[in-house]
């Protein structure tokens, strides 16, 4: 019977039971466990793993750089986010709302972080995340169109709860490319937010992208529904560096 087991657990893609059933039953029989509670117990432990299964795929899919959380931001340093906006962020509601968040700010003072946080707890909460650089996705873009695949490539952008496009304007873009920038964003107007971080301001966009009608237009569907963050100060790395560098003027 034994055998059996394992094989029906197996067919119906249950491992976790596969693996501890035998061991549970044993130490429900020791320990007087009724059956709903052993059968309970093993249920869960298949629930568990499932998930955990489900968001170490989520983050490999997502192309995150790396795996950060808010818990590890400094507000302290960075005085000019309120805390409390970026934590109501984390409750997601403005998936529903179909919001864009968009980080403006120069280099260096965590603006990247703050949208891998998001897109962590995004992942947490089971909704697909994607990220990718502004210039990789034209890039990305340019380069299937050539091949004949641009639409399949456009879905691929389109698809993901929610879309980080990181370091809008760090460099000038194409301007006869930056119209793939601007189909990702049309097609995700009104039915997917991106979280979008940039050391731009607004009134600069046109010059990052060639093209100051086309800037426009991406702006007024951006900005449409948004929540924007004006960050301010010293680079963390600037600022790490010139704290080493008093630390050994002082030794």
């Amino acid at each position: 019977m034994k055998e059996r087991i394992h094989e029906y657990c197996h067919q119906l893609h249950l491992p976790v039971m596969a693996e501890r059933w035998s061991a549970m039953a044993e130490y429900a029989s020791t320990h007087n466990i009724s059956y709903s509670e052993f059968l309970f117990r093993l249920l869960e432990a298949e629930i568990v793993e499932k998930q955990a299964r489900s968001i170490q795929t989520l983050i490999k899919l997502s192309k995150l750089p790396y795996r950060k959380t808010i818990d590890t931001f400094d507000f302290t340093a960075q005085p000019s986010v309120d805390e409390r906006r970026i934590r109501e962020l984390l409750t997601l509601s403005f998936i529903d709302r179909k919001e864009n968040i968009l980080f403006l700010g120069p280099p260096g003072i965590g603006k990247t972080h703050l949208a891998i946080s998001i897109g962590m707890e995004a992942i947490a909460r089971g909704y697909k995340t994607y990220f990718i650089t502004a210039h990789d996705l034209v890039t990305q873009l340019r380069k299937a169109d050539q091949e004949g695949k641009l639409e399949k490539k456009l879905r691929m952008f389109v698809k993901p709860t929610i879309l980080i496009i990181d370091e809008m304007g760090y460099l000038k873009l194409d301007p006869n490319s930056a119209h793939y920038l601007f189909q990702v964003i049309a097609r995700r107007y009104e039915h997917a937010p991106i979280i979008l971080t940039s050391n731009k301001s607004f009134g600069e966009w046109g010059e990052v992208v060639g093209d100051s009608v086309l800037a426009t237009a991406m702006l007024d569907r951006l900005l449409h529904h948004s929540i924007i963050f004006n960050l301010k100060g010293e680079s963390y790395r600037l600022r790490e560096k010139r704290l080493q560098q008093e630390k050994q003027k002082d030794q």
